[in-house]
């Protein structure tokens, strides 16, 4: 079934999201300003667009592989989460992990992708005890490469 989710383009002169390649999951987001991130910099870059999703969809923004690959930049809360009531500007936390080198992002840069996904149906049940599984309690590296080290106190 095709959802319809509403946009609001809030720069006339930027594109709508989209998808680069027939078959892609994610819309491409712009930057609407210029800005530039010295290393190790974080900053709030919005995007001109903001968006209406009905109840049961959630908006998930992703980094964009190939500019982290190539500058350092990355989303530092990645994914980001749209829920259906937000209707705000659509904004991403953008952050240069480059430890040497500034990144320089031009209005109307793809940076990061926005994945529209169904949300599961589920109701929570409060139990006193969970059922056993293989993996249990094991946490981060359970499966490998991963010592767990208790901090010192």
């Amino acid at each position: 079934m095709m959802r319809e989710v509403l946009i609001q383009r809030l720069d006339p002169d930027l594109p709508l999201p989209q998808c680069e390649y027939p078959g892609d999951a994610g819309l491409d987001l712009r930057a609407r300003f210029d800005v530039e991130l010295a290393p190790g910099q974080r900053l709030l870059i919005p995007t001109g667009i903001s968006i209406a999703l009905p109840p049961g969809l959630v908006g998930l923004i992703n980094p964009r592989s190939g500019l982290a690959l190539r500058t350092g930049f990355t989303l530092v809360n990645a994914p980001g989460t749209i829920d259906a009531g937000f209707r705000g500007e659509i904004s991403v936390i953008g952050l240069n992990s480059d430890k040497d080198t500034t990144v320089q992002i031009g209005r109307g840069d793809r940076i990061a992708q926005l994945v529209i996904q169904q949300l599961p149906v589920f109701r929570l049940i409060e139990v006193g005890e969970l059922p056993g599984a293989v993996r249990s309690e094991q946490g981060f590296g359970s499966s490998g490469g991963f010592q767990h080290r208790p901090t010192q106190g």
